[in-house]
């Protein structure tokens, strides 16, 4: 994966993935859960729905909103394994690693710390 700065930089340059943003009701619920419960949130949700070789309605199975963690997923292009081989260079058809689920929450919560102004 690439470094996060590099990451965002390239993500800006995409018409569809720079126009997402954290509309009120996931900053109001980002707001009353917390960064914590918000970052294992994503890791929950990364072990679930796209660590799997073959997630179940792949390339569906990312809600557009509703959740912080699911708007950020499509900013970063971590919404289905389609992506995360074009964007993140990791392939799909094999079990992410516990390393690389790791790397893709941290992509996501970096880019939920910039929206919501939170320092790491």
């Amino acid at each position: 994966m690439n470094a996060p700065e590099q990451l965002f930089e390239r993500l800006a340059r995409s018409t569809f993935r720079s126009r997402f943003r954290l509309g009120p009701k996931e900053r109001t619920y980002a707001d009353a859960k917390g960064r914590a419960v918000i970052l294992s949130h994503a890791r929950d949700f990364i072990a679930e729905r796209l660590a799997p070789a073959q997630p179940k309605n792949d390339g569906k199975q990312t809600p557009m909103r509703g959740h912080p963690v699911f708007v950020a997923q499509h900013a970063t292009a971590t919404c289905c394994r389609g992506c995360l081989a074009k964007w993140h260079g990791l392939a799909a058809g094999r079990a992410l690693s516990e390393n690389e689920q790791a790397q893709v929450v941290g992509v996501i919560i970096a880019w939920i710390d910039r929206q919501m102004g939170y320092r790491a």
